[in-house]
Parts: C-alpha cells; structure tokens; sequence
C-alpha cells in the first residue's frame, strides 16, 4: 500500500479565499469539481460500540483505521468502500467500489455475501462488522474544493460546511443533516515523498500550526 503524508490546517473563510487564488496560480483544479468549482461528499462512518474509531482519533493513537462509505454530488452511481488508514503520521486509504443494491444490503445488516465478493476490502469489513461488531454511526457532508499537482503527487483541499446525520439517512442526498457547532474551514494537504516549496508557499503552510482536527470526530457530538 502507498502510505501519504497528511497535513490539517484550520483556517478562516478569508484565509480559504486567498489559498484558493494562490492555487489556482500553480495546480490544477481537480476535473470532478470543474462545474461550480467545489463538490459535495456525503460519507456514512462505521465504528463499533465502543467506540474505538473515535477514541483512537482523540486519543492519537499511532496505529487506527476506519471504515467509511462516500458519494460525490448526490451521485449514487458512483459509491466507494475505503478503509482509512494511519501509521507513524502517514496514511493509506485502499477502496472498493460498490453498487447501490450492494450498499443497501450493507446498511441492512445483509453481509454475509461479502465474505465471498472476491473484493479483499469488503470481505475484510464483514470480518470487522463479525468480529468487532461495527456498525454504520453517522453520517459527514461537507462541500471540498480540490487541488492536484503533479510533482510530489500532492493534493490540497479546502472543506467547509460540515454537516451530520443519521446513517438512516445515508442514501438520501436530501436527507436531514445538521451543522456541527463550530463553523470549521479545513486546509488538508497530502502528498507522497516531498512537498515542494510552490505548494508551501501558495498553501503558506510554514505560518500554520498543523491540526489533529477530524471531521468524524466533530460530527460525532451528536450521537
């Protein structure tokens, strides 16, 4: 697996506009956002009833993973299975697509044939859901304005707001959702073995404390 490095900046509205035009300058919008300029993730996140997905987050455990399932811009054609990953403050993130009947199955408690897809993560999920016994928890929506840039395989996003839900509501893109209490502007860049110095400086990374902010976490308030 290809293990990243993630950095997380909180930022203001402002500081977002201005990091956007400097992006604009010298990486490239990523396609997927070409028509307004952002695109919406909605994302159902599993954990078990201890907790432990969450608690490893705050607690900063050097090893965790979670699972989630994602859609883009309301488009339930296009569904993915990942498994985020850390490590000694790098990351991963293998996936799988999935069909909707599959994911409906999955949000119904039908899993048996997972085991048996042939797909390592599913099968690797239906072991966790067996074992550790997770289940859906909540649901994260935020709107993201990404940025690539070849060197570096470096991508930067910029996410705002952050909303949450039930995992009823999961498959419903006009599902009731609701803000997190603090209105959170997110800078996260990623690359792979270095990031260069035109990214730094657009992003202005060296006048940033970096983060440990999660989305789950944030979103978990409610339940």
């Amino acid at each position: 697996m290809n293990y990243r490095h993630e950095v997380k900046h909180l930022i203001s509205p402002a500081d977002a506009a201005a990091i956007r035009a400097n992006l604009s300058a010298v990486a490239t919008l990523d396609p997927h956002a070409a028509g307004q300029g952002y695109y919406r993730i909605r994302s159902l996140y599993f954990d078990d009833p201890l907790d432990t997905a969450l608690h490893e987050k705050l607690d900063g455990v050097n090893e965790r993973r979670k699972y989630r399932i994602r859609y883009y811009n309301d488009n339930l054609d296009y569904i993915v299975l990942e498994c985020k990953m850390k490590r000694d403050g790098v990351g991963c993130k293998p996936q799988e697509r999935l069909t909707l009947p599959e994911t409906r199955r999955i949000l119904a408690g039908d899993v048996a044939w997972m085991i048996t897809s042939g797909r390592p993560l599913l099968a690797a999920l239906y072991v966790d859901m067996k074992t550790r016994r997770l289940a859906p928890k909540t649901v994260v929506a935020y709107k993201r304005v990404p940025f690539v840039y070849g060197p570096g395989n470096v991508r930067v996003t910029i996410d705002w707001a952050i909303r949450t839900g039930a995992p009823r509501d999961f498959l419903d893109p006009q599902g009731l959702t609701l803000p997190i209490d603090d209105d959170v502007t997110l800078l996260e860049v990623k690359w792979d073995e270095y990031l260069p110095g035109i990214i730094r400086k657009a992003a202005a990374l060296k006048s940033r404390a970096p983060t440990a902010f999660s989305k789950y976490a944030a979103c978990r308030v409610y339940g």
